[in-house]
């Protein structure tokens, strides 16, 4: 028969056993709805000649990391365009291809990029230490109640007889024993879930890193002014780099001095 602390520990493990599945479960569709939905978005994105086309059009993907980035970007890049998505009577007020911005304007769509996906990271490694818990805590729970058993069956015996034998100790230490296959099973299922699930998570965050960049090359390419020097304005190139062998042809060109009259009449 277990001891009382031995039933709080099993019943503690089947809670978490509870807390773990249900996270499994949950996390592994949310994960496949967030794969689905990345890759309808990113077929649509590069299927687009303009890369502010599906924001003008205010296609929503709840569940696409890669649409939250693009969103944040797209919002940070219509406040320096001057121009805004109005929609009034269903119709789309779409932006000004024309207007360029600047690099330092630039660099401020690339923080929004990178703040964007951060937070992305965050939603998608959403509540995975409750399997890490449940992996590292449970057999520790099970040895807990264990140990605890096979305290209270040495107690036992001493109170009772005093003798330990085979026959009086062998009921509490196999039901003391119950607490470490319980946690056992516990955490060999969420061990597996947590490691499936974590490699999703990291192949998610390698495409959303990848998406990230691909973005910041489109949108540089389309709307960051080009430096052109206007006509008449001083260069601003290095100058030639300075070479003795100039001064020595310089001076091998230079036709020799001749003799003055004095010189002549002198000789």
């Amino acid at each position: 028969m277990a001891t009382p602390a031995g039933m709080v520990i099993v019943g503690s493990l089947v809670l978490l056993s509870t807390f773990s599945w249900s996270v499994m479960l949950s996390k592994l569709f949310m994960l496949r709805k967030m794969r689905k939905q990345s890759e309808h978005f990113l077929r649509m994105f590069r299927g687009q000649q303009n890369p502010l086309e599906l924001f003008e059009l205010g296609n929503r993907f709840p569940y696409a990391p890669p649409a939250h980035v693009y969103r944040m970007a797209c919002a940070e890049m219509a406040y320096f365009l001057s121009g805004t998505v109005e929609r009034e009577g269903g119709e789309v007020k779409r932006f000004p291809l024309e207007p360029k911005i600047s690099s330092a304007q630039m660099e401020a769509v690339n923080a929004a990029i990178d703040r964007a996906v951060g937070e992305a990271t965050v939603r998608i490694e959403d509540k995975t230490t409750i399997l890490a818990t449940a992996v590292s805590g449970a057999p520790f729970l099970g040895l807990l109640g264990t140990v605890w058993g096979v305290m209270d069956t040495f107690s036992a015996v001493a109170r009772d007889s005093g003798v330990a034998s085979l026959q009086s100790m062998a009921p509490g230490v196999s039901s003391a024993l119950v607490t470490t296959v319980v946690g056992l099973l516990v955490a060999i299922p969420a061990m597996f879930g947590y490691n499936f699930i974590v490699n999703r998570i990291r192949v998610m965050t390698v495409r959303l890193d990848n998406f990230a960049s691909e973005l910041q090359a489109v949108l540089t390419k389309r709307f960051l002014a080009e430096t052109v020097v206007a006509a008449g304005a001083p260069s601003t190139a290095p100058p030639e780099p300075y070479s003795i062998a100039d001064d020595d042809l310089s001076l091998r060109d230079e036709p020799a001095p001749q003799p003055t009259p004095a010189s002549a009449e002198t000789h």
